[in-house]
Parts: C-alpha cells; sequence; structure tokens
C-alpha cells in the first residue's frame, strides 16, 4: 500500500490522452470528447499521429514532444504497447496512468503475469502509479475531470464510488444522475495491477471533503491490506460495500474457471460469508443492492445515530403503517414499546384516533402542529431508538407545510427521525424539503425501514471496532513446541491426517479438555483399558484406511463391563473384516463415556480460506449438523468479546442461555475455547482444518471427544496467514527501572483501556500539555479510549511500560506511539511519561524500543514534533541521533532520524 503519487491521479493539473482519435468507436476519441465536455480548466493534450487535432486540440506526436509534463496520462493504444508508454511517460516526470486500451481479456494468466511484471518495472512504482489495466477511467467532479469512458458526467457530491465492474461504473452513473444524487470520486479500479482498493481507501478515508465511500467488490487478492485500510477508513466515515451474492459468485468463479483466470479463481474460492465476516471486522456495512447502497449512505453521512434496533412508527394511513411494520419485524427490527408516559401523551393528543399501540395512527387529515406534537412524544420515550413518520396524500392539505414542520423537529431532535412521503408531485417537493434540511426521507415505506436496519447493523460494526474485550485467563499457556512437533512428526511421516491420539494430543497443549482415551492393539488391551478408564466406554475402531469408523459399524458406545467391551471389539472386527477387508487394522480406542445428560453438541472448525487465511467456524454440531446448517464463521485473532458475538449469531446461542429444562451453558467456556483454537492455528500453521464434533457444553463448561486435523507444509508464520494481524506477543521485553522496578514494555491491548484511562487521569496539565501542544480535556470517552488502544498493529504501534502495583495490579508508566505511513517510508512518533516516572530510564527505555521497531520493519524514516520549551524531549533525541530543526511556521520543534543509518551508541 502505498499514497505516493496519488494526488496525481485525484487532483491532475494537466492531463495527456495516449492514443487520442477522431473515430467516434475509438475509445481514444470518447476519451477525448469526456474530457473536452466535461470543463477541466487544466491543459488536455492528446498524443496521436493519426491527426493533427483531435476534438480541437493540436495533437503531438510522441511523449517526449508534448509542451508540459502531464500528472495524470490516459493511455488508450492496445494493452501490449503499455510497458514502452509507461516508460516514456515515467522518463518525462508523469506519476500517473490509467490503462484503458483493449487487450487484457484475451490474454492467458501466463501472458498477463508477464505484461503485468513489465508494466510495473517500467513504471518503478511509486514512480509512477498505475490505474487498471481493464478500466473504465476515473470522474471528480469538482475538477470537471472525467477521465472516462462513461456515457455521461454527473453531479459533484460528498460520496466516492469505487467499482470493480465496468458495467455497473456506468449503471451507478445512470441510477445517480436520475435521483439527482451526486459523487466527490467515481473510479473504475479495473485489474489492480498497482493501485487497489486499499490503496484508495487510505487516500479517500482521509480527504474530508470525503464524507462516504461506496465499493463495489467482486474479490480481494490482498486481504489484510484491504481490511487494515477498510479498519482505518471506517473510523473517520462509512465505508459500504456491494458485493455479488453467493449464487452469483458462484457463477463468476464458474468463469474465472472457464477463462482460466487464475487470480480470480483463488478470489472465488473465498465464500460469501467470509467476505461477510471480513466487512464486519472492518467497521464497514454490507448491502444489497445499488439503491440500497446509497440509501444507507444518505442515512448514514446525513443522520444521527442510532442507539438501538426499537423503531417508533407515526403514519397517517394504517396500511402504511403495517407494511413497515412488517418489513421492520421480517428483517430483524424491533417495534418500539411506548412507556406509560407516552400512551397517556399520545392517548390525549390523538384521543379515539389511536388504537394504542405501534405504528402510531394519525388522522390521515392530520395537521402540521399534530405531527410535530406526536414527534415530540415519542422522541421523549427511553424506549424509543429512532423514529420513521410515513405520510400518504391528502387533497385538503398541504404536504409540503407539514413536512417543513417535521423537518425542523427533526433537526431539533436528539435522536434519528426517518421520513417516507409517499406519492408524487407535492410529495416530490416534501422530500425534497427533507433533501435540503438534512433529514432522510424515502419514497416508500419498505426504503425507510431498510436503511433503518442498515444503520443498526452499522451501528453493530462499528461498536465491534471500539468494543473492550473481557480479559482473558492469566493461566493460559499453551505448550505451543508439543503441539507443532505432533503436526512435525506427522509431514515427516508423510501423512496429511493427524490420527485421533495426535489430534486430542494437540487439543490438550492448548487447554481444551478432552475426554480420557486409551489406544490399544487387541481386544484383551482393550479390556483392561476400560477396567483403568471406568465404566460406560465406548470402543472405536483405528484403521489407516477407515477415517470414518462409524460408516462401516466401528464404533459402539455406552458398554458397561468387560463382556460388554470383549464383544464389542469382537463385533467390530467381524463387520470390517466383511465390509472393508483391505482395511488394515491397527486396533482400538477405547474411551471414557463423555456423554453428559442435556449437554448441546456444539462443533468448532478451522479451515484455510485462500484469500483472508484461516477462518474459525462455530454452530449446532452432532450427526445432525449438516441438516441443521447452523453456523457462524469468524476471523481471528479473536478475543472474549469476539468470541461471544460469533456465538450469538447461531440459532443454538438461544439455547444455550438456559431453557425450563436445562441450565445455562457455561458460555465463557465455549468462547475461551473457541480463542485456544483460534490461537492454536495461529501458533501453528501447519494446521490447515481443524474439526471438533461434537463438542459438549453444559453448565459444567465443555468437552471435546476428539477432532480431525488436517496437517501441510508452510513456510509463512501463522501470523502471516491472516488477514487482521494479531498480538504481536513476540515484541514484549521485560525491563528494569534505575530505581530496581521491574516493568513490561510491550505493544498496547484493547484490555488495557481502564490503565490507560487512570494512567491520563495521573499525567499532569504540564504533561499533557507537553504531549498535546495545548490544553486538553481528561475526560476521554469510550471511543477516544478505543482509539488509543485498539489499534492496528499493522499502521500503528504503541508500546506501554506497565507494572505491578503494591496490590497486585497491572498499572502504566508510559507510552510511545507510531503511526506508519501504508507505504513504510515514514513513522511518526510520540511519547508521555508519568511526572513521577521521569528520571528513572522509562523514557530512554521506550525511545529504544520504538527505534528498534521501527528499523527492524524497514521503516526509512522516524519523525516527531515538540514544543520549544521542551528541552528535555529535545536532548532525549539528540541522544538517539535524531536531526533537531526548528520550525518557525509552526513554533515547533522537528525531530527527525533517519533510520537507514547504523544504530547509535545510546
Amino acid at each position: 500500500m502505498s499514497l505516493t503519487n496519488l494526488d496525481s491521479l485525484f487532483s491532475p493539473k494537466a492531463v495527456a490522452v495516449i492514443g487520442a482519435a477522431n473515430d467516434p468507436a475509438n475509445i481514444g476519441h470518447v476519451v477525448m470528447k469526456n474530457l473536452m465536455g466535461g470543463g477541466f480548466t487544466g491543459p488536455v493534450m492528446p498524443v496521436s499521429c493519426e491527426a493533427e487535432a483531435i476534438a480541437g486540440v493540436l495533437t503531438y506526436a510522441t511523449v517526449a514532444e508534448l509542451p508540459k509534463t502531464p500528472d495524470l496520462a490516459i493511455v488508450c493504444r492496445p494493452l501490449l504497447e503499455a510497458p514502452a508508454i509507461i516508460d516514456a511517460l515515467r522518463a518525462r516526470g508523469t506519476r500517473s496512468v490509467a490503462l484503458m486500451g483493449p487487450g487484457f481479456a484475451r490474454l492467458d494468466e501466463k501472458s498477463r503475469q508477464r505484461l503485468r511484471a513489465e508494466m510495473l518495472e517500467a513504471a518503478q512504482t511509486p514512480a509512477l502509479r498505475i490505474l487498471g489495466p481493464k478500466c473504465m477511467g476515473l470522474i471528480v467532479p469538482s475538477l470537471n475531470l472525467n477521465a472516462s469512458l462513461a456515457h455521461t458526467g454527473c453531479l459533484p457530491g460528498k460520496t466516492a464510488f469505487l467499482s470493480q465492474s465496468d458495467s455497473l461504473f456506468t449503471t451507478v452513473l445512470d441510477w445517480a444522475g436520475s435521483h439527482g444524487i451526486g459523487f466527490s470520486h467515481i473510479i473504475s479500479l479495473g485489474a489492480q495491477i498497482d493501485i487497489t482498493f486499499a490503496d484508495i481507501l487510505d487516500h479517500l478515508g482521509a480527504d474530508p471533503l470525503v464524507r462516504s465511500i461506496l465499493l463495489y467488490v467482486e474479490s480481494i487478492h490482498d486481504a489484510r491490506g484491504f481490511v487494515s485500510a477498510a479498519r482505518a477508513a471506517s473510523r473517520n466515515k462509512p465505508v459500504l460495500a456491494l458485493r455479488p451474492g453467493q449464487a452469483l459468485h458462484a457463477a463468476l468463479a464458474e468463469l474465472a474457471a472457464a477463462t482460466g483466470d487464475a487470480a480470480e479463481l483463488a478470489a472465488s474460492a473465498s465464500t460469501d460469508e467470509v467476505y461477510d465476516v471480513a466487512f464486519r471486522r472492518a467497521g464497514m456495512l454490507r448491502v444489497g443492492s445499488i439503491d440500497g447502497l446509497f440509501d444507507a449512505a444518505q442515512t448514514l453521512s446525513g443522520g444521527r445515530p442510532v442507539r438501538g434496533d426499537r423503531l417508533a412508527i407515526l403514519a397517517n394511513g394504517a396500511s402504511a403503517g403495517i407494511m413497515a411494520a412488517d418489513a421492520l419485524l421480517s428483517g430483524g427490527g424491533r417495534l418500539a414499546h411506548f412507556t406509560d408516559d407516552t400512551t397517556l401523551a399520545l392517548d390525549k393528543l390523538l384521543g379515539g384516533a389511536w388504537d394504542g399501540g405501534n405504528p402510531v395512527g394519525l388522522r390521515f387529515d392530520a395537521r402540521a402542529a399534530d405531527w410535530v406534537e406526536a414527534l415530540k412524544i415519542l422522541l421523549s420515550d427511553p424506549g424509543v431508538d429512532a423514529a420513521l413518520l410515513l405520510h400518504v396524500p391528502f387533497a385538503g392539505l398541504s404536504e409540503i407545510e407539514v413536512a417543513a414542520a417535521v423537518a425542523l423537529q427533526a433537526k431539533r431532535a436528539k435522536r434519528m427521525v426517518l421520513t417516507s412521503w409517499m406519492g408524487s408531485d407535492s410529495a416530490l417537493k416534501a422530500r425534497a424539503v427533507f433533501a435540503d434540511g438534512g433529514v432522510p426521507t424515502y419514497e416508500t415505506p419498505e426504503q425507510a425501514v431498510r436503511a433503518f436496519l442498515y444503520m443498526v447493523q452499522f451501528q453493530k460494526n462499528q461498536e465491534l471496532l471500539i468494543q473492550t474485550p473481557d480479559s482473558l485467563p492469566s493461566d493460559f499457556f499453551p505448550d505451543t513446541q508439543a503441539a507443532r512437533d505432533t503436526c512435525a512428526r506427522a509431514l515427516a511421516e508423510g501423512r496429511s491426517q493427524l490420527t485421533s491420539a495426535e489430534a486430542k494430543d494437540v487439543l490438550t497443549a492448548y487447554g481444551i479438555p478432552v475426554v480420557e482415551t486409551r489406544h490399544v492393539t487387541s481386544a484383551r488391551e482393550a479390556v483392561i483399558a476400560a477396567d483403568q478408564l471406568g465404566y460406560p466406554v465406548a470402543v472405536k475402531l483405528k484403521s489407516p484406511q477407515i477415517s470414518q469408523p462409524h460408516e462401516v459399524g466401528g464404533v459402539v458406545l455406552d458398554l458397561e463391563g468387560p463382556d460388554k467391551v470383549w464383544e464389542a471389539c469382537a463385533s467390530i472386527l467381524a463387520r470390517v473384516s466383511r465390509q472393508r477387508p483391505d482395511a488394515y487394522i491397527d486396533g482400538f480406542t477405547v474411551q471414557k463415556m463423555g456423554r453428559r445428560a442435556g449437554a448441546h453438541e456444539l462443533f468448532v472448525s478451522t479451515h484455510l480460506d485462500p484469500v483472508f487465511g484461516p477462518v474459525i467456524a462455530f454452530g449446532h454440531g452432532g450427526d445432525a449438523r449438516e441438516m441443521i446448517r447452523d453456523r457462524a464463521v469468524t476471523l481471528p485473532p479473536l478475543n472474549m468479546s469476539l468470541a461471544r458475538e460469533l456465538v450469538s449469531r447461531t440459532r443454538i446461542s438461544g439455547l444455550l442461555s438456559g431453557t425450563p429444562q436445562h441450565a445455562p451453558a457455561d458460555v465463557d467456556d465455549i468462547c475461551l475455547t473457541i480463542i485456544q483454537i483460534a490461537q492454536l492455528v495461529i501458533d501453528v500453521p501447519q494446521i490447515v482444518s481443524l474439526d471438533i464434533n461434537p463438542l459438549y457444553a453444559d453448565e459444567m463448561g465443555v468437552l471435546c471427544l476428539g477432532a480431525r486435523m488436517g496437517v501441510a507444509r508452510e513456510s509463512r508464520l501463522g501470523a502471516e496467514r491472516l488477514a487482521i494481524r494479531p498480538y504481536p506477543k513476540e515484541l514484549e521485553e521485560p525491563a528494569v527501572l534505575k530505581d530496581g522496578r521491574k516493568v513490561s514494555l510491550r505493544p498496547i491491548r484493547p484490555e488495557d483501556e481502564a490503565a490507560h484511562r487512570a494512567f491520563i487521569k495521573q499525567l499532569s496539565d504540564d504533561d499533557l500539555r507537553m504531549r498535546f501542544f495545548g490544553s486538553v480535556r481528561r475526560d476521554f470517552d469510550h471511543k477516544d479510549m478505543a482509539r488509543f488502544t485498539q489499534i492496528d498493529y499493522d499502521r500503528e504501534m504503541a508500546f506501554i511500560a506497565s507494572a505491578l502495583t503494591e496490590g497486585g495490579l497491572p498499572e502504566t508508566l508510559g507510552v510511545v506511539r507510531t503511526a506508519t505511513k501504508p507505504d513504510n517510508t515514514d513513522a511518526e512518533f510520540a511519547i508521555i511519561i508519568r511526572s513521577d516516572q521521569k528520571g528513572t530510564g522509562l523514557g530512554s527505555l521506550l525511545f529504544r524500543k520504538m527505534i528498534d521497531y521501527t528499523r527492524a520493519r524497514g521503516t526509512r524514516h522516524l519523525s516527531g514534533q515538540t514544543l520549544v520549551e521542551n528541552k528535555a524531549m529535545q536532548g532525549l533525541a539528540r541522544k538517539f541521533g535524531f536531526a533537531i530543526k526548528l520550525n518557525p511556521d509552526e513554533e515547533l520543534v522537528d525531530m527527525v532520524l533517519d533510520l537507514s543509518a547504523p544504530a547509535g551508541p545510546a
């Protein structure tokens, strides 16, 4: 990822069109027509040998002959000519190109890869950035820049749209034009050989003129880069995604297979549910249609946040209210229940016109004052999270007058108000009143309810980004080396599956309760093992040729006594001899019956997604698992909050909370087991699949009867496979201060929020002024604290110095932070130490930790600023080799360290 030279793409001062033409059927003609017709104020320079002038502009034969260096070049020549053209443009000083020329679709995968390498070598990225190939170009209405193949332009606005589809690029333009919707940017990404979703998300996420970002996504190839950029952008503004559903996605996969597109085929192998959870983990909102995309964008960027899913509906037509209520309940929302005070107030206002329920019915000829008063009453009810007002036309009433009064009240309200003025003509004008007043408005009740439910889901996704997780048990110390050794032995023997015994050993190494098991070679040994374990027991066949013993009658349960065990072994051997005479019998597994009366049968599994890496699945287990199909998936790493969220998305979660016949299951133990499994696949990358079924769960906790584990050789570290970088435990380090106090220098964790809040409260006013260059409040809210403690370790780092108080509780003594550019060229730092810790050497320890970290990850420069009066900070920076320079414009001191230089003695 890199932001380098993206400004030249999105804010060019001069544009060249390579391959411009006068032939209306030539794409070079379309681009010239759009550029000239769009009103771009900078020079547009056509490069062509076919005519002296194109679209009334004199042409130039070569790039070298251009009178001015173009910031952006649109290449309309066949793609095979692109490497030479890119080389000439880079030599001339051009910083961005959009490749629209034909030829990409006709190349096989090998030819595409070769051409891709040639183009990137010619561009020497990021010296010159490439949009495409196979793209439709881009439109930036605020610059009157239409550098695209679109058949129409668009209005200016504050919403950016990024499309991976050529057809949807033009479709959205048509749709938006008919609905009067404007854009800040419209960008066709094409094949993304250089500029990706992640690059543009980083650029637009930092653009204050962009209020929301819409994506049309078919496939992702750099999962970690995409999720990281999307998480960063989602913290600043709504990011919404539209993606083909499972059926269409399967068709795209078939098309990729038919055309031999290996890259697209690999991306297509990711299931729709994995994309769905990736969007959710990134704080994005997924929508299901084009109009839903823009409805949600309008609501999220212009309205107030919702607090929950309880909606009050106010309508002057019973049918409209019923349609809205039905859409709400079908979509998983809730009708708000009113308090007695609300009911009395509405009774007084409406009299006999109201039946006492929700939706609230107004008279069809209700006046503006009645609408406003009813809205006030509803919004004062603590059980109402938002209100939806539905208006059906009435000839004797001015819809615009009512709309104006409602809009004024809605703007004053502290909760979300949505409206739907149905009909045309005057209703259209009324909706314009709401739009001008910033009140979300829709043509139909169903459309309004859908937008509300999108808001509810978006709010939940945002809460996942800032949720403080529960702490993990401090006594979780997995035996990682034992698990790795078990997998290594299997791979050394040429096996791709662990035996049942090996799988249980791996689970035991990670603290997952497994039922007691013995492995024997004969019926006599089985009887001895059963006596040792205690009855009842289960006996299972062991055979390398039979992976599922129950399929051949190789499992007998609930055996009471030695005779039953002996008979079971004999009957198993007889059945296997008849059904699988080719199978080699290793012996038997004797297992203490782990069945618990009333326990729930669950499953936890993992598989390796080709794009997003390890995926964790959880749901209803047992023999009926495939029939019930109750499951949810998530991406590691996990904490207790994320594990609970995973469990909550299954139907069986309702039973786990208890029924009249069963006590509640220990959900904490279930969640801990899910986390342990997630940590296992991070720590041991050789595990490519894992399936625990059943996992028994009741009030006593969980019990695993066994597991199937697939293994494969893997050269990457476990964390490198993940779409989200996990907590870098390897960066933890003990240290000792000058006063002898032991501290831990480690990356900050979400669980540190309480200690970090206490740390900030203990800082002096002068400490805060030196850190933030002015007065700041101390009462940071949860959202602020989440930004401090819940960081993306791929692009941010915060090292804290943590120690134990006399009472044994952790406290934070100091913190140093770095924010790294996406391309890792530069990192900016900030450091703050508690006043009572100054002089202990803590500042030097944290400074050294920060420098070592940024240097190790290949960052080029480390920089920071401080107040002129902060001599202590300047002295510390000099000690570590920083160049110190006064910045007179900002009345600050700049500190810069060249990390490519050898480390200093400090």
